[in-house]
């Protein structure tokens, strides 16, 4: 953007300039002596060349620097971010020296760039030098022959140095337009980008809360893993569903495809028996309450982070939010209380804090329809006993759709989904998959011995 700017600023001012004085300043010197003014511009195309192909080596090397400074950056991020396992795994040395060496690197691509820009000055003083020697030399000669007088020449003088910054500002505005050109193109491809999930509609959405996937198919398009394979279940309004599978089987996908964060390759999501793809996308994301697998919070106090973009909630919204996700005692136990600033991502809380802050934020929403995408994964089970104790109050007449690798939790829930390579493998009650003895009693049984050996 800043070399398109250069181009509608100043390039286009030098222009203009340019032209203006050549006009006017080389019919002058012509009307006063052909011969002198060819002379006295002989230089002044090698300086205008000159500068251009300097200004383009300039730039490449400035942009190659850029790039380095940018992964200077990018590396000391990424070592203090991961600086417990740097020291975990006593890296520290080896962390320097690679440091070290991209450091060496960048220091000897700023040299390079360096040495050209001190030949630059130089350069054009020497061309511009040049220039007013012909011109006294060749004037002094069409004195000593009657043609012109000894004024001429210091006229003559005076428009070289007048021509010389506009001269130079050929190659310079002749570069900005050549990188303006490739930068604009850049832009015009982000400008014509169109998003792939769009509204069809934009009406105001009642959500009673039914859904419904119906035949569902979806494949990563980077990867090609097809993630849901003819996938079919329906929730009823008010009802509470688990799905449970393997790491791999397409839970999260079911989640982001509820979010329209993805539309599916085959079959069709509903929601109140309306195709998700007919209804307004901001209305729909209004009345969903999406806890995602990967927390993310931002560097801002607690309650701003729970409150997230909710401007028309009460603190007491916020505190009872808190209570229900079972994280109101830690905040309370902190400096500032929900006033307490959260470093970038949370980093100072731990991760089960950061999910029950993260479930408090969709509570505090209230949506017709919630999705919690295994966000009890680091909370201990008697902290996940009493969130769900609390989501079955709060949650009594919404419908609520849970994903998570935990039985134990998912015991008083109105149906139970088991995803295995995409499909519905077992669906039914708690009860019901266990008599059937399949995936599920397995990994109930297991489960169950691991509370036992942990006790």
């Amino acid at each position: 953007v800043s070399r398109v700017r250069m181009y509608l600023g100043p390039a286009i001012m030098y222009s203009i300039n340019l032209v203006g004085l050549f006009i006017i300043i080389i019919a002058t010197m012509i009307n006063v002596n052909p011969k002198l003014t060819l002379y006295a511009l002989l230089p002044l195309p090698l300086l205008s060349f000159s500068i251009y192909a300097v200004n383009n080596i300039i730039s490449s090397r400035s942009e190659r620097i850029q790039e380095q400074l940018s992964a200077l950056t990018g590396i000391a991020q990424e070592i203090y971010s991961g600086i417990r396992v740097v020291k975990a795994y006593v890296q520290q040395i080896p962390v320097l020296r690679f440091f070290d060496r991209e450091n060496k690197l960048y220091k000897k691509k700023s040299l390079e760039l360096a040495r050209v820009e001190a030949l630059f000055f130089p350069l054009m003083l020497f061309l511009v030098g040049l220039s007013t020697i012909i011109t006294i030399y060749v004037g002094g000669l069409e004195v000593m022959n009657g043609k012109i007088t000894a004024g001429n020449i210091a006229e003559f003088v005076i428009y070289i140095n007048m021509l010389t910054w506009p001269v130079t500002s050929i190659g310079w505005v002749a570069s900005i337009i050549q990188r303006a050109a490739a930068s604009q193109k850049r832009i015009n491809a982000f400008l014509k980008v169109k998003p792939e999930i769009t509204s069809t509609a934009s009406d105001s959405l009642d959500i009673a809360g039914k859904v419904e996937f119906r035949q569902v198919d979806f494949t990563y398009e980077d990867t090609g893993i097809q993630a849901l394979n003819q996938l079919s279940f329906k929730l009823e309004p008010g009802e509470k569903l688990v799905i449970i599978g393997r790491t791999g089987e397409g839970k999260s996908t079911i989640a982001q495809l509820l979010t329209r964060m993805y539309d599916p390759t085959g079959g069709e999501v509903l929601l109140d028996g309306k195709p998700l793809r007919t209804l307004d996308l901001y209305e729909l994301r209004k009345n969903i309450g999406y806890v995602p697998q990967d927390v993310f919070l931002f560097s801002d106090t607690i309650y701003n982070n729970i409150a997230f973009g909710q401007t028309h909630v009460t603190r007491e919204q916020v505190i009872q939010a808190a209570k229900n996700a079972a994280i109101y005692d830690d905040i309370m136990e902190l400096p500032d209380q929900f006033d307490t600033l959260i470093g970038e991502r949370g980093v100072n809380l731990s991760g089960g804090q950061k999910q029950r802050i993260s479930i408090a934020r969709a509570l505090v929403f209230e949506p017709a329809l919630m999705i919690f995408d295994d966000c009890l994964s680091a909370v201990d089970a008697r902290t996940e006993k009493r969130i769900l104790h609390n989501l079955n109050t709060v949650l009594k007449n919404k419908t609520t759709l849970i994903i998570t690798h935990r039985i134990f939790s998912v015991m008083d829930f109105d149906k139970i989904v088991v995803l295995q390579q995409g499909k519905v493998a077992e669906e039914g009650d708690h009860q019901m998959l266990l008599h059937r003895k399949g995936y599920y009693f397995e990994l109930f049984e297991k489960q169950k011995i691991e509370q036992s050996i942990a006790t």
